[in-house]
């Protein structure tokens, strides 16, 4: 019996391309099952599609994706969640965290439910999970006025609201702060504990309990560029 993780996400030549040429591609990708992995990779379009593609809301128009088994990405959508994404997920800065809770709990709720507006318990409900042994952002906070890193929190609170097995998170460079993105990245670990996390960064992260790092090319303008030319 073979000891190898269970692949989680496997990519072959995946590619998307744009009215103006090559978005990113081709991208060979090994995800193992659990933990974090963080992609490192430059920002821009190209990243965020990748991102995006692993998440089943865009379909790559070259090569295959299989995301625990499944290829469809009408499937791999409901297998995943996305936060960190600003085309998908920002939450209105002139909103409360009471408001942008209670939007999400409606979000959740069969149709035919009347949800009132949120309260401390279901604060608590939604985001302890993600925030961990970190305050939660007060519910009459304006979300503007959160920090880099509760904002970050608070979309993948909301986000991650059914847990599934894929959490993909933006960009662990929107927290600037040193310190509060190694805090951010120990609380990916433990949601990591029971969902395969995968993010990205620009240089690369030096933490213990981090699953992976890997490096991907043919993201970037300049990546693709060079790659044309060569061809």
């Amino acid at each position: 019996m073979s000891d190898a993780p269970e692949p989680a996400v496997v990519g072959r030549g995946l590619a998307v391309s744009g009215p103006w040429g090559p978005v990113y591609g081709p991208v060979d990708l090994d995800i193992d099952a659990g933990g974090v992995t963080v992609l490192v990779c430059p920002a821009g379009t190209g990243r965020t599609a990748l991102l995006m593609t692993l998440a089943g809301r865009m379909r790559p128009q070259r090569g295959t994706l299989s995301v625990f088994g499944v290829s469809d990405p009408r499937r791999i959508f409901r297998l995943s969640a996305i936060a960190g994404i600003d085309e998908l997920d920002q939450v209105a800065e002139s909103v409360t965290v009471r408001d942008a809770v209670t939007e999400q709990l409606r979000w959740n709720a069969p149709w035919y439910r009347f949800v009132r507006r949120a309260g401390a318990a279901d604060l608590r409900e939604l985001c302890a999970p993600v925030f961990g042994d970190l305050p939660l952002p007060p519910l009459h906070e304006y979300v503007e006025e959160l920090s880099e890193l509760d904002r970050l929190l608070l979309r993948i609170a909301l986000a991650n609201t059914a847990r599934p097995p894929l959490l993909v998170v933006g960009n662990l460079d929107y927290v600037t702060s040193d310190r509060n993105r190694e805090l951010l990245l120990q609380r990916l670990i433990e949601l990591g504990r029971t969902q395969t996390v995968v993010t990205t960064t620009v240089n690369g992260v030096d933490t213990d309990g981090v699953r992976a790092q890997i490096v991907v090319d043919n993201t970037s303008r300049a990546d693709l560029v060079s790659g044309q030319k060569g061809e």
